[in-house]
């Protein structure tokens, strides 16, 4: 071996380090890669939240391990990730809480207000069929969760999810709305 090829492989060694280095920093600091199309994609925090979550929240959530969540993953709906169950956290906006009525019809309407862009899909992007929740009051401790765009799975389709699956409030630090 050259002294020259030496020099690339400790180069790249080091990089490489390096490398790992910054991505175990960046996640042990919060940060997050999104890549799906219900958010910006992009670079995101994850900022702590020391009280209960609440409507117009944009959070980091790990989705509960249902049958019905395992049943999203294998149709490719959700990402794997550090969630327990291996899913990734979604990143989605509170609508509802506990106590708040939650109607789903033609779209979303909460209390009687109608939430913009909530229109319900009955198929995927895929042409399978999809099944609204079938509406009701949030039960104590969850939330209902939401994007407004419209391919997103949310739930409008899983249902309110247990807050204590909450990992922190959604800031951008540097993303791209396509």
């Amino acid at each position: 071996m050259t002294a020259q090829q030496r020099r690339a492989i400790v180069g790249l060694a080091i990089m490489a380090v390096a490398a790992i280095l910054l991505v175990v920093t960046a996640v042990s600091g919060g940060y997050r890669i999104n890549l799906t199309p219900s958010a910006p994609l992009g670079l995101w925090r994850i900022i702590p939240l020391h009280r209960p979550a609440a409507v117009d929240d944009l959070l980091f959530i790990c989705p509960p391990e249902t049958v019905a969540m395992r049943a999203a993953r294998a149709r490719g709906y959700f990402h794997s990730g550090s969630c327990p169950g291996g899913f990734a956290p979604l990143i989605k906006t509170v609508i509802a809480v506990a106590g708040q009525h939650v109607e789903i019809g033609d779209s979303v309407s909460v209390d009687g207000r109608r939430a913009p862009s909530s229109d319900i899909a009955l198929r995927d992007g895929k042409g399978r069929s999809l099944t609204p929740f079938p509406s009701g009051t949030i039960p104590p401790g969850h939330v209902f969760l939401y994007s407004s765009f419209p391919g997103s799975y949310d739930a409008r389709y899983f249902g309110p999810v247990p807050a204590s699956g909450v990992l922190g409030l959604a800031q951008e630090v540097l993303t791209y709305a396509p």
